[in-house]
């Protein structure tokens, strides 16, 4: 997900368009996204003898933040068809808008802010004047201001740790961190910023072969202004050449994260209506308000109720919202098109996962989608298995730490066993309804298949075709077992 901060030192905050040369594998392979029950992206794409959890490969400093970025054009990346960064921005920091050529789905991990979204065609309909009846517009000013604030904009969002954000293809979006402690998310996106110079401050510090150089210039774009005559630039907006020159940005340093020194202000409910409509609702004690006569009164469309309105945010940390939930196991809650109907658009959802102390997931494949999944704290035993495997090993056996990141293609079987510090991850998905199928527990394949065929199939007497069947009556999540061995770690 873009983000942006605003700084008043540089005033192309207002609109600095970046561009990213390259167009994601994800959403260059768009009609992928609309076969759910597709097998793989081309004739053996996805077939690996092994997998990796990985960290990010490329760290990019800003002024007010950090970027960093999983090599995209490795094989695991590529099958799934999808790009994944993170961002952590400092307090007052602001991550420079942009736009994106495919979907979008943002997981704060940590932290709270503010997202600002330009949907084409809404009005915008935070307003630093009221109209009254009258057909009066009532402004404000703020106190030791000698000249009334104006100022229009779209709907903000906000957003706190635990929240999934997703934004379709090509609406241009900005985030700025207005809280104490650092925000950090975790990001599919290929992104085009909108303003500043993302690319100087990652030049400086890359020191690689050229073509890695090119590599991430086409990640994390530039500055799309630059691609202009500065006379048409001026002529198009309505101003000065300087002004235009200043849309470029040239000797910029921050890079695509910076600091608004004295905070952003901007047209906003006042905090105490944010916290659930209680307190005072007047909007500043120092803003004086005055009425002014103005005829021209904004005509609705319709639009502001419809997709200019639409839900974007849903919070994945509520236990009560739990979809599976396990005493001593932990809970999942799974979000999909039927929860956020903006999914649908995206062909995406996520799952949130919390294990708790040597608790399970499951074996289980996913039938209709590949998983991205990034550990969010803790670590787990991990075990994948590949119907294409020429080997009678796992494509991974191993661990999964805090801020890696593990490809599972679809129709590969896996499972997880949470270590001495419990488990919690998010999981991206390329499906807006993926749908997991179970070999363990409750609801499961093996639930499903009756007796005889098991005893057939492993050459088993009738009992142990029960215990396979019946002795875990949990359901996905699975709760340690004292007599359980467990997973050996491979040498």
């Amino acid at each position: 997900m873009a983000k942006y901060r605003s700084s008043p030192v540089l005033l192309c905050f207002g609109l600095c368009f970046l561009v990213l040369s390259q167009v994601s594998q994800g959403y260059r392979q768009g009609p992928r996204r609309k076969q759910p029950w597709r097998i793989g992206e081309e004739k053996g794409t996805c077939q690996f003898q092994s997998l990796t959890a990985r960290e990010p490969s490329q760290r990019i400093q800003h002024e007010a933040g950090v970027t960093e970025l999983w090599e995209e054009d490795n094989e695991q990346m590529q099958c799934a068809s999808v790009a994944v960064t993170r961002h952590t921005i400092e307090p007052n920091g602001l991550l420079l808008p942009t736009f994106t050529n495919a979907p979008m789905l943002v997981y704060i991990v940590q932290g709270r802010g503010v997202l600002g979204t330009m949907i084409p065609g809404c009005p915008e309909t935070y307003e630093s004047f009221q109209r009254t009846p009258g057909g009066r517009r009532m402004r404000r000013i703020r106190a030791g201001e000698t000249t009334p604030m104006e100022d229009l904009h779209q709907k903000l969002r906000y957003y706190r740790q635990g929240d999934l954000v997703a934004l379709p293809a090509g609406v241009a979006h900005w985030c700025y961190n207005d809280g104490e402690t650092p925000l950090t998310m975790v990001v599919f996106h290929d992104r085009f910023f909108l303003a500043g110079n993302p690319l100087a401050q990652a030049q400086q510090q890359r020191h690689t072969t050229v073509g890695r150089e090119r590599r991430l210039q086409s990640r994390i774009g530039n500055n799309v202004f630059r691609g202009f005559d500065i006379g048409l630039l001026a002529e198009a907006f309505g101003v000065s050449e300087d002004v235009a020159r200043q849309l470029q940005c040239e000797n910029d340093p921050r890079g695509a994260i910076i600091r608004v020194h004295e905070g952003l202000r901007m047209v906003r409910p006042p905090a105490t209506m944010r916290r659930g409509w209680g307190g005072n609702n007047s909007t500043d004690e120092n803003v004086e308000e005055y009425y002014e006569n103005d005829e021209a009164v904004m005509q609705e469309n319709g639009m502001e109720e419809t997709i200019c309105a639409m839900r974007l945010t849903e919070n994945l940390e509520d236990p009560e919202r739990a979809d599976v939930y396990t005493v001593r196991g932990g809970r999942i809650r799974t979000v999909t098109s039927f929860d956020l109907p903006v999914l649908k658009h995206l062909q995406l959802s996520a799952k949130r996962g919390y294990l708790y102390k040597n608790a399970m997931v499951a074996p289980q494949w996913n039938m209709n989608s590949h998983e991205i999944l990034y550990c969010i704290r803790g670590r787990a035993r991990v075990q994948v298995v590949g119907c294409g495997s020429t080997t009678n090993r796992p494509v991974f056996d191993g661990e999964v730490r805090e801020g890696q990141l593990l490809v599972i293609p679809q129709n590969y079987v896996s499972l997880a066993r949470a270590g001495e510090e419990g488990f919690e991850w998010i999981t991206f998905m390329t499906s807006d309804n993926a749908m997991f199928s179970p070999l363990a527990g409750r609801v499961s394949v093996m639930r499903g298949i009756p007796e005889e065929v098991l005893m057939n199939m492993f050459m088993i007497s009738r009992e142990d075709a029960q215990r396979l069947k019946y002795n875990r009556p949990e359901m996905t999540i699975l709760s340690p077992r004292s007599t359980t061995r467990g997973i050996r770690a491979s040498a």
